[in-house]
């Protein structure tokens, strides 16, 4: 690099912003004068001042070479901090917009929060104070999801596989790293797969042994950088013994509980009478759901989460809203709901629900 440009870029760094933080989205601050900054806006009585201290943080961020303040850094270092540039400005935009001081103030205090400090808790690793900027964790009620997740070993090859995405987004919002995920109807192998990327042990069951021999093979392929246990163990889900398997691992229960159980007889998977897909019935098919749920919970740790992944099906002239039905099942034995999920799905040619 000639030395020219090298003096130029050192006596004025917001020249050209591309090979800076800002042009990724990213905003380095000074963290102590961004701190007293936000103090000074949270100080004053009038609402306008208020108001003109955030437009001129706006403007700031907006246009580098403004800052008189001493607020933004070019690298960070151990007295920065680094945030993203839309949810701050979204976050300023509240505070611009309300229309009380205390409704500003409070906005500016949840700032203010998020700067100095780190909430998280025991079931995963966001960090709850600054959740807006985890672009990868889906925090609607609507998963508006474009394709199946096919890279890696994730090949879609199992009738009744799910999509990835479901229990990535699980395992994030769910898990920290090192957890244990159980997948009581493992089937091709999806969430063992993605516990592998994500860092989470994750042991799951199988009835059909031909299905299990598939699954362990695609487990496998994928890379296990951080050294997680998968295992595919081949059983019923509604009588496995699960204390001898976690026993095996030293362990005693798990930290997250995933079910993604066939839809009724919408795809027969054996012949076996104890498949769920061979119940004669919807009222025989949630009485063999509810047994599964009910060997299962005792090992989920109190205070975690299950995940129950199902939908409805249509039957001669009848809509059976199957995924209430084995809701009602899971309530049935002590659980509250938190959260009900729609997903959908958008293939190359088709959508689905």
């Amino acid at each position: 690099m000639p030395a020219a440009k090298v003096k130029k870029e050192q006596a004025d760094p917001f020249e050209s912003l591309e090979s800076t933080p800002f042009s990724r989205g990213t905003l380095i601050f000074n963290k102590d004068r961004f701190v007293r900054f936000l103090e000074e806006m949270d100080g004053q009585e009038d609402l306008t001042l208020l108001r003109r201290g955030v437009a001129t943080l706006k403007d700031i961020i907006n246009a580098p070479k403004r800052d008189r303040e001493g607020l933004l850094n070019i690298d960070p270092n151990g007295g920065t901090i680094s945030l993203r540039k839309d949810v701050l400005i979204s976050e300023l935009n509240q505070i611009l917009t309300a229309r009380t001081r205390e409704r500003a103030r409070y906005y500016l205090s949840r700032l203010q929060k998020g700067v100095q400090n780190v909430k998280t808790n025991r079931v995963n690793d966001i960090n709850l104070l600054r959740w807006k900027e985890y672009d990868e964790i889906i925090t609607d009620s609507l998963w508006v999801l474009e394709r199946r997740d096919s890279s890696g070993a994730h090949l879609g090859w199992y009738w009744g596989n799910f999509i990835p995405q479901i229990p990535h987004q699980m395992m994030l919002r769910y898990t920290k790293k090192g957890d244990w995920v159980f997948d009581a109807f493992v089937g091709s192998g999806t969430t063992l797969i993605e516990c592998r990327r994500l860092g989470r042990n994750g042991i799951g069951l199988e009835l059909n042994p031909e299905v299990a021999k598939k699954a362990r093979e695609l487990v496998e392929k994928e890379s296990n950088e951080s050294g997680v246990t998968t295992e595919i163990v081949e059983g019923d889900s509604r009588e496995a013994d699960l204390i001898s398997i976690l026993s095996r691992y030293g362990r005693t229960q798990f930290d997250l509980l995933i079910m993604h159980p066939p839809y009724h007889d919408i795809i027969k998977f054996s012949t076996d009478g104890k498949d769920l897909s061979c119940a004669k019935s919807v009222d025989e098919f949630l009485t063999m759901f509810g047994e599964v749920v009910e060997n299962a919970t005792p090992f989920l740790k109190r205070g975690r989460y299950f995940a129950l992944v199902i939908g409805d099906k249509y039957a001669k002239g009848e809509w059976v809203l199957l995924g209430f039905h084995c809701m009602q099942e899971v309530l049935k034995r002590g659980y509250i709901l938190k959260s009900i999920i729609v997903k959908k799905y958008r293939g190359d040619e088709r959508e689905e629900e």
